[in-house]
């Protein structure tokens, strides 16, 4: 197939033409006049002289879902092709999906077409190939996509916004164009038509593009993109939204699962929790055993009742809703992608909980959704059920006005209540002006507090910058939480991969957590710490413990505000079975065996109380010349021999990856302990090799640390230091042996093969101390080694 000609390749040349065919199918009455339009228009099209082409996509561009990158005119000839051009952030990207997914059920590549997803990003966080590919994930795309970070594409079409469509045909030859969300009719249209006049001219293949699935390559995981987490303060219980496995899940603070509704697979279905289903929720809010849920991706309000166990909907009628004032009653109201929901108060003076306060992502507002008979600020009273929006006009900005209606969101993703003088106030993320906005409850008027700049219309004016007020910068924030006890406000800067806190009084916003890497580090440093796309967070235990959804990482990490330090949540079943969704017959790891003449140090007895966490730091030294070895990973791992209770639901096992920047163990004492006294083992495996790596060396080491479980509560541990220098002089007299046995076997000498079939196994037989035994075994297996070049 020849490459495209000279015709000019931007989406402009199809206007002209594509024009006249919106306008005569706006007269069209019958299915077959669209259908006899559509063909007409393919035949107009497919007649001029010259192709509109679509360039090749450039080459050393990442690709997710394919064996291999993807060429337009040697794979894709003979196809009807869509490529969907889409940034992961974008509300409306994500609302055009469902359409995308349904054409790929009606047409398969064995029919012709193929859908491509060109991923052009807005922020420099989206560039990233791992952050597309839990993008890729969490949506369930399953077609090709490939990371066209530098828009090359995009510029040479002159695509002008997120999302658009353009439809090719089996040349590679532009057809159509579909700007924005909202055209699921005429996609399908154009789609059916255009593979009906190529298959007619035989121009139609059937051939099968190779798809690799990138969710196909994942290891199991308790949790799975985990979008928000709330506290039921009563019950002392978590809410998570475990928004990648379609669930919701309370569990108790040690991470044990109380209750699991939903998923694996997304659905829309009320009724009791065996049978119930959601699709991708996000916000969760809880009151008197009663669970609110923003039900994304089914345009919903869900409620929970824990009690009757009965699911049931309260606002939304189940698809995407464009109404922008709202006022029917809830299960009456479409209502479009809710992201957040948090519980507050009408205008009586008492503490009722009978407003719920709605992030309306999808129409850029925030509504309210009335639980009880009440009023809203400068509003008549309203009835019990009532659902309409509070505040937006429903234009994406960046707009602040003392009359909510002439405010203007962006995606607002985030939410979090301030009741109290002198605030009154919602708290609101406002993602995708990369801002942190506030909602006065006495008249509606929206205020910024940190981020963006003051041009309303300028959604690009995001960064990572501490500061104050316009002049600090976050990127794409999608959480934040009330501290009442401090007066400060939490955010999940998510773009930027950290947490930071904002005092509203002085609007000066601090990084509080997070180096800015997407990674998964847990320090007991919180500066040293790393996320990855947290989504959401909230305050416990009077103000003490911060719970972050980390939703990329996958993990629920509590942040200590008073000893600051970081552990991770575990998430599991009563009968220790790990919760993994959809991911079946995970195998349990075996740990390995420490030698015997591996050391033993001793911990004097620390007390702690159930629920409360303790945190290790290891400090080892290697002997000087040497170094962890590559490729060998050293590790640390958990045991606790006639107690293994004490390890239901924790993080067994991990990876030391580097000498200078050592890993933080936790462990949380389970709410139920079934002894008083108990002894945690914390073994090390070290792998290490002289700086030259000519000889390589393993260490095993053991600490024993004595628990004593109280009621009482000691206060704030401090983290309990693993210290251990490798003796030198162990390690050289160690090298010499292994260096003898190599230098034989270089020289050829017979004695060396002798030595190693015979006289070793039984000198090692003979051999009557641990510690020989140990040495020599290590020094047969190593001198097996591949010698280094420079003896070769």
């Amino acid at each position: 197939m020849a490459a495209p000609g000279a015709r000019g390749s931007s989406l402009a040349g199809l206007l002209p033409a594509q024009t006249s065919l919106e306008y005569a199918l706006l007269d069209a009455v019958t299915q077959e006049e669209k259908d006899s339009l559509v063909y007409q228009y393919l035949q107009k099209v497919d007649g001029w002289e010259q192709d509109l082409s679509v360039p090749e996509f450039p080459e050393g561009l990442e690709w997710l879902n394919t064996e291999e990158p993807i060429s337009v005119y040697k794979d894709l000839c003979g196809k009807v092709v869509i490529l969907d051009f889409f940034t992961y952030c974008c509300i409306n990207c994500i609302h055009l999906l469902p359409d995308l997914h349904a054409l790929e059920h009606t047409y398969s590549d064995k029919d012709g077409l193929l859908i491509v997803g060109v991923h052009s990003a807005k922020f420099p966080n989206e560039k990233v190939l791992d952050n597309i590919k839990s993008a890729v994930l969490r949506y369930n795309i399953t077609h090709p996509v490939v990371n066209d970070a530098d828009a090359s594409l995009w510029q040479e079409l002159e695509v002008s916004c997120w999302p658009t469509l353009v439809i090719l045909g089996p040349r590679g030859n532009m057809l159509f164009s579909l700007i924005g969300e909202g055209h699921k009719d005429k996609l399908f249209l154009y789609t059916s038509i255009a593979l009906k006049y190529y298959k007619d001219r035989g121009q139609i293949r059937n051939h099968k593009i190779e798809i690799k699935l990138y969710k196909d390559s994942l290891p199991p995981s308790p949790l799975l993109f985990p979008g928000k987490v709330t506290v039921d303060h009563v019950s002392n219980r978590l809410v998570i939204a475990d928004t990648g496995h379609h669930r919701i899940l309370v569990v108790l603070k040690n991470g044990q699962i109380q209750y699991s509704i939903g998923g694996p697979n997304p659905g829309r279905k009320d009724g009791v929790f065996s049978e119930s289903t959601f699709n991708s929720p996000q916000g969760v809010a809880i009151r008197n055993n009663i669970i609110y849920v923003a039900d994304t991706e089914n345009h919903l309000i869900r409620k929970i009742d824990l009690e009757a166990e009965m699911v049931s909907t309260v606002a939304g009628i189940g698809i995407q809703g464009t109404d922008k004032e709202g006022g029917a009653k809830g299960e009456e109201q479409p209502i479009s992608s809710p992201w957040d929901v948090v519980l507050g108060t009408s205008g009586s003076e008492v503490q009722r909980d009978d407003i719920l306060w709605i992030a309306m992502a999808g129409t850029h507002q925030i509504w309210a959704l009335l639980l009880d008979s009440g009023r809203l600020p400068k509003k008549n009273e309203l009835q019990k059920g009532t659902c309409l929006r509070f505040a937006g006009s429903g234009n994406e900005e960046n707009r602040n006005n003392a009359y909510p209606h002439k405010a203007g969101f962006a995606q607002p993703s985030g939410l979090s209540l301030a009741s109290e003088e002198p605030w009154r106030c919602l708290f609101v993320a406002d993602s995708e002006s990369s801002t942190v906005r506030a909602v006065s409850l006495r008249d509606g008027a929206v205020r910024h507090l940190v981020g963006g700049e003051r041009d309303p219309m300028n959604l690009f004016a995001y960064g990572d910058v501490d500061g104050v007020g316009i002049d600090a910068k976050l990127q794409h924030p999608l959480g934040v939480t009330w501290d009442k006890k401090r007066n400060l406000l939490y955010v999940a800067d998510s773009y930027n991969h950290k947490i930071k806190v904002v005092d509203p009084k002085t609007k000066n916003c601090t990084t509080l957590a997070g180096t800015g890497d997407a990674s998964n580090v847990i320090t007991s440093s919180f500066t040293e710490s790393t996320f990855n796309e947290p989504g959401g967070l909230c305050i416990g235990e009077n103000g003490q413990l911060l719970y972050v959804a980390d939703t990329n990482n996958h993990q629920i990490k509590v942040m200590d505000l008073e000893t600051k330090t970081i552990s991770v949540l575990p998430v599991f079943r009563p009968e220790n079975a790990v919760v993994d969704g959809p991911f079946l017959g995970e195998k349990q790891k075996t740990l390995p065996k420490l030698p015997k003449s591996a050391p033993n140090i001793q911990l004097p007895p620390v007390a702690a109380s159930p629920g409360q966490t303790l945190q290790f730091k290891l400090r080892l030294d290697l002997p000087s010349g040497t170094k962890l070895t590559e490729g060998v990973p050293s590790c640390w791992f958990l045991t606790a021999e006639g107690n293994e209770w004490l390890l239901q639901g924790q993080i067994p096992s991990g990876v030391i990856e580097s000498i200078s920047s050592q890993p933080a163990i936790s462990l949380q004492i389970p709410g139920d302990c079934l002894s008083l006294e108990a002894i945690l083992s914390i073994s090390v495996f070290l792998y290490y090799c002289s700086t030259d790596s000519n000889a390589c060396m393993m260490k095993g080491i053991m600490f024993s640390q004595p628990l004593q479980i109280t009621s009482a509560q000691p206060g704030c541990i401090a983290p309990v230091e693993l210290k251990f220098e490798l003796n030198s002089e162990n390690s050289r007299s160690w090298l010499w042996d292994v260096c003898l046995v190599r230098v034989l076997r270089c020289l050829g000498c017979p004695f060396f093969k002798a030595w190693r079939s015979r006289v070793h196994p039984r000198a090692l037989r003979s051999v009557e101390s641990p510690n020989q035994k140990e040495r020599a075994t290590s020094i047969s297996n190593y001198a097996s080694l591949p010698l280094p070049a420079t003896i070769r």
